[in-house]
């Protein structure tokens, strides 16, 4: 089995850019609409969460039969190991105060779809819904990780790399693509729908909401939730969402 750096082509020493520009490239060809496969595509997406949440074995670590070199460093432990673990490993010290000056940075984004929270029973308040939902071998379209480049919305970010999260008017009018920020923060200084209440209890709208922190947890697909529900629109034909939206 290739090691996830093969299957995106890339050297173990390779930087945030240089991940995210291979991801890019290799998806688009493994898409199904672009002559791909379904089973290819889903080998990318995957490949690409093993290696920005440090859990990829570099390939000179894996052996000529597909398994992990004894001999080699032994992986990262996975996002959600304990309670104050994050996507990027880094600590809160490493990750640095928090400061309107920060300059734009490459984001994390560490994801939950609310239809798996409900599934499970799963409280949204929860401090450890996120090391929860890492634990349950979820589909990567309801759980994984990305990378958000600066300046991208988060639905921008979803969408570049394969997600299709509901949305309808794109311009912060209705609460069709409302995300709810578990840790992080997403820029909403355009004016919105959302009330002040809303935006006190960690709503954002993911089609104006900029990532402005090195790491972001939020849960997507939100939008009947008490509050919510009433600024929706109906979906029309424009929107990527979910046949059950």
């Amino acid at each position: 089995m290739d090691s996830p750096y093969d299957v995106l082509g890339l050297d173990a020493d390779a930087d945030d850019t240089e991940i995210e520009r291979a991801y890019r490239r290799s998806v688009k060809e493994a898409h199904p609409d672009r002559g791909g496969s379904a089973e290819e595509f889903q080998r990318v997406r995957e490949a690409y969460e093993a290696v920005i949440s440090g859990a990829a074995i570099a390939p000179d670590d894996v052996g000529a039969d597909g398994a992990a070199d004894p001999q080699g460093e032994s992986p990262p432990a996975s996002p959600g190991a304990d309670a104050q673990s994050d996507p990027t490993g880094q600590t809160d010290g490493e990750r640095g105060g928090e400061t309107g000056d920060r300059p734009l940075t490459t984001t994390r984004v560490e994801y939950l779809n609310y239809d798996v929270v409900a599934d499970h029973g799963w409280d949204i308040d929860d401090p450890d819904l996120f090391e929860a939902a890492s634990s349950a071998d979820l589909d990567p379209d309801d759980y994984g990780l990305f990378l958000a480049e600066p300046g991208e919305t988060l639905l921008e970010a979803a969408e570049q790399r394969g997600f299709a999260w509901p949305f309808a008017c794109r311009g912060g009018a209705c609460a069709n693509c409302a995300v709810a920020v578990v840790e992080g923060e997403l820029d909403s200084t355009v004016d919105n729908v959302l009330t002040d209440d809303l935006v006190e209890r960690g709503f954002r709208l993911s089609c104006i909401g900029r990532p402005i922190s090195e790491t972001l947890r939020v849960i997507f697909n939100v939008k009947h939730l008490p509050g919510l529900d009433d600024l929706r629109l109906p979906a029309d034909r424009f929107e990527r969402a979910r046949a059950d939206d």
